[in-house]
C-alpha cells in the first residue's frame, strides 16, 4: 500500500523544483525526501523526475501523476486544516528516541503530565540517528553524535561508567588486591565473581574492560537479563557485579542497596547529547522535554 506522505513529498518536490526546497517546506531532512521519492518511484514503476544539476525536472509521467494527485491532496490538506480549526485544542505529537533504561529512569514519571502527545522509540543509537535525519523521530537522547548537517547536537549532561556490585560483595578483599596495582591479579579477582550482562548491549562492559586491562573481557556474564535496570534490581539481592552508567544506580548506591566497587584506573565518561533537526515544527515541545532531562540530571 502506498504511503500518503510519498505523494505529499512528490508534490513538494514538483512545486519547489529541488530536494532541498521540498525538505524545507516539509520540515524533514533531504535524505528523507530522497527516500520518499525513491519509494514512490519504485511503487509506480517509473521515474518521476530527471535530475539536472540541483533542479528536479518532472518527466512526462511525473506530470501526469501530479495532475492526478495535486487536487485530491489539496482537498485533503484543506480538510486537515478545517478539522484542526474546529477542534477546541489541537494537540501536537512528537516522537522521541532513547534507550529503554534512560526512559525508565528519567522521563517515564513525567509522561502523564505532558501537555502534548508523545511516542517513545527504543533502539540502537545509529538507527535512531538515521530516523531523526529522515524525520521519523523529532528528538533523541544519545551519547553519540551523528555527522548529518541537518542535525544539531547539544551536550546537556554526562554519564560515568562504573563497576557496581551487590551489598554482600567482599569489597575489603578487592581493596587489598587493588593495592597490589597488579592488573592481572585485579582482573583475576573480578573474573572469579558472578557477573550480570544484558541481551542487547555489552558495549559498557567492553569499553570499561579495555580501558582498564587493555583488551575486551575474555569471559561471559553468568546471568543475562533484559536490560540495565533489571541488573540493578538483581544486584539488590546482595551478590554479583556489573558495569553500568552511574545515573542508573545513584539512588541504590546512596541507599546502600548497591555498592560502588571501582571507578577504574581511569574514569570512563560519556557525554550525553540532545539530537534534533535544525528545522522543526515542534520546538516548544522539544524544549519542554529538554527541560525535564536537565531537571532530572542536575544540569
Amino acid at each position: 500500500m502506498v504511503n500518503l506522505e510519498w505523494y505529499r513529498t512528490f508534490k513538494a518536490i514538483y512545486k519547489t523544483g529541488t530536494l532541498t526546497g521540498a525538505a524545507d517546506s516539509l520540515f524533514i531532512s533531504q535524505p528523507g525526501v530522497s527516500l520518499h521519492l525513491s519509494s514512490l518511484e519504485a511503487y509506480v514503476g517509473y521515474k518521476l523526475f530527471d535530475r539536472t544539476g540541483r533542479k528536479m525536472i518532472p518527466t512526462e509521467r511525473g506530470k501526469v501523476l501530479f495532475n492526478a494527485v495535486a487536487e485530491p491532496l489539496t482537498k485533503l490538506e484543506d480538510v486537515e486544516k478545517n478539522f484542526q480549526k474546529s477542534t477546541e485544542k489541537h494537540t501536537p505529537t512528537i516522537s522521541v528516541g532513547m534507550c529503554f533504561e534512560t526512559f525508565q529512569t528519567t522521563l517515564e514519571q513525567y509522561v502523564s503530565s505532558l501537555p502534548f502527545n508523545l511516542i517513545i522509540s527504543f533502539g540502537e543509537y545509529p538507527e535512531m540517528l538515521d530516523q531523526l535525519d529522515k524525520g521519523i523521530l523529532d528528538l533523541i537522547i544519545t551519547p553519540k553524535k551523528g555527522s548529518s548537517p541537518n542535525i544539531e547536537h547539544e551536550a546537556f549532561s554526562s554519564e560515568q561508567i562504573i563497576l557496581v556490585g551487590g551489598k554482600d560483595v567482599d569489597t575489603d578483599a578487592f581493596k587489598k588486591v587493588l593495592k597490589t596495582k597488579d592488573a592481572e591479579q585485579i582482573e583475576e579477582w573480578l573474573k572469579n565473581e558472578k557477573w550480570y550482562g544484558t541481551t542487547g548491549d555489552m558495549e559498557h562492559l567492553f569499553q570499561y574492560w579495555t580501558l582498564n586491562f587493555g583488551h575486551k573481557p575474555n569471559f561471559r556474564p553468568n546471568y543475562i537479563v533484559p536490560n540495565l535496570n533489571s541488573i540493578i534490581r538483581c544486584l539488590k539481592g546482595g551478590t554479583g557485579l556489573a558495569v553500568v552508567p552511574d545515573f542508573l544506580c545513584k539512588n541504590e548506591i546512596d541507599n546502600g542497596d548497591v555498592k560502588l566497587i571501582w571507578e577504574g584506573k581511569k574514569k570512563l565518561e560519556n557525554t550525553l547529547y540532545f539530537g534534533c533537526r535544525k528545522k522543526t515544527n515542534y520546538q516548544t515541545e522539544i524544549d519542554h522535554i529538554k527541560g525535564l532531562f536537565r531537571k532530572m540530571m542536575g544540569k
